[in-house]
């Protein structure tokens, strides 16, 4: 479970980390760096599209600043991965009310 989520700051299982992450079922990516720094590409989540999630829940900072791109949701589909995309605070929620109950991934950017 995520119990904190500020900006620039992600605690989850009671480890804090300052700098983006993807959060596996079995695994933690941190510190998670993208090709483009506000610009989310499917090479960025290669690791996301191996587990193949149900869902995969993405963070796209504090102001919503990072984009995805429309080749992410292309592979998503491909992989019939459910994707939700949300401002950081909105999709830690997100992830928390899936946690356990699915084969769920996410991948949070935490600044702006």
């Amino acid at each position: 479970m995520i119990e904190h989520y500020s900006f620039g700051r992600l605690t989850f299982q009671g480890q804090t980390y300052s700098s983006d992450l993807i959060i596996l079922p079995q695994k933690i990516i941190h510190p998670w760096w993208r090709q483009s720094g506000h610009k989310l590409v499917a090479a960025d989540i290669e690791a996301v599209w191996i587990e193949q999630p149900e869902t995969l829940v993405i963070g796209t900072g504090f102001f919503g600043l990072m984009k995805v791109s429309p080749e992410v949701i292309d592979r998503a589909a491909e992989l019939n991965i459910h994707l939700v995309i949300e401002k950081t605070s909105r999709a830690v929620k997100t992830f928390n009310s899936l946690l356990g109950h699915q084969k769920l991934a996410g991948a949070f950017h935490l600044t702006c």
